[in-house]
């Protein structure tokens, strides 16, 4: 119980006040349900199921009966698996961009720099700066949820104005812009559409699938739910899209067509799907200590390609595109572990 009252109060914490009233008046309007009914059951909730309080609006629990919220992971319960799968020791690859992008190489065809390498090398800066794409992203190594992040024309730098941006920013790295595949530009051009794909490595050291999303852009330069974009469910077997793009915000409906371009979200086909399973396989092999990771992966003309891993994937991109709570998937693995 002190445990998860400690949770409760980390929640309370950090939530974003403003999207949470705006998603209780929506639910106590869409509900009929007295404020004292409303927020007993958010509080109630949350200690029950170790969700956070925009959890409750997201998973939509205001209209779940018990059998169907004991099935959401939510922010304590992942936080606690990604512990045990993902070693703090372990780590360091994925929290660090930098490092990722040098332990991955095989994986990754763009080319970037970091700061101290733009300050000593004019020849890196001027490989960086005169690429195909004509831009370059502005990233921190250790940033998350795409936040900071930069998209800057080339023609508007050179190697001392680069230099000058990253640090005026805060920021640590620069990249090479990755264009990516026809069919994905013509679903949406705002931002690059990245794949998330879920690994487990099981008790025989063997990659497990976990899920497929395709993370949709929505006029924004960035793909992440928390940018306003949509997320969709994707075919393990075929990489075909098999549900409609959702929002993390409870407000807007599901898209079955992209709200921009009118391309139809279902049935989409994901380019390059075997060699993209194939490339996931062989990369979560390489640092087996952390044996659950989300994957984000470019799709270009030329194939795949490692965005970049996390340790701490995303239990919101994970369950909203599949309408339903897929906690069992990972107490199954738990309970291999004991």
């Amino acid at each position: 119980m002190l445990k998860r009252i400690i949770y409760l109060v980390y929640y309370l914490r950090e939530l974003d006040t403003k999207k949470a009233k705006l998603f209780y008046n929506t639910v106590k309007k869409k509900t009929g349900r007295s404020a004292f009914t409303l927020t007993a059951d958010i509080i109630l909730s949350s200690m029950k199921y170790n969700i956070s309080i925009l959890e409750y609006f997201q998973f939509h629990f205001y209209k779940l009966k018990e059998e169907e919220r004991r099935n959401y992971a939510g922010t304590g319960f992942m936080y606690e698996y990604q512990l045990i799968m993902n070693p703090k020791e372990y780590r360091s690859v994925l929290e660090n961009k930098l490092e990722f992008l040098v332990k991955y190489k095989e994986f990754i065809r763009h080319s970037y720099a970091s700061l101290s390498d733009l300050e000593s090398d004019s020849l890196i800066a001027e490989k960086i700066l005169y690429n195909k794409s004509g831009k370059v992203v502005l990233k921190n190594s250790y940033g998350q949820c795409g936040n900071g992040i930069e998209i800057i024309s080339t023609s508007l730098l050179n190697q001392t104005l680069l230099v000058k941006k990253l640090r005026k920013s805060g920021n640590d790295f620069v990249e090479v812009f990755v264009v990516q595949h026809t069919l994905l530009m013509q679903l949406s051009s705002s931002g690059l559409n990245t794949i998330r794909i879920i690994t487990q490595i099981n008790e025989h050291g063997k990659v497990d699938f976990i899920a497929a999303r395709l993370r949709i852009t929505i006029n924004s330069l960035v793909d992440n739910l928390a940018a306003g974009n949509i997320a969709a469910p994707v075919d393990l077997e075929t990489g075909i899209v098999n549900g409609p793009g959702v929002y993390s915000d409870i407000t807007k409906k599901s898209e079955l067509v992209h709200p921009v371009t009118n391309i139809p979200i279902i049935g989409f086909q994901i380019p390059f799907w075997h060699e993209t399973v194939q490339m996931i396989t062989q990369a979560a092999l390489i640092e087996i200590g952390n044996r659950s990771v989300g994957w984000d992966i470019a799709i270009t003309e030329d194939g795949p390609e490692l965005i970049e891993g996390n340790h701490n994937w995303c239990k919101l991109l994970w369950q909203l595109p599949a309408q339903k709570g897929l906690k069992p998937v990972l107490d199954a693995y738990l309970k291999k572990e004991k």
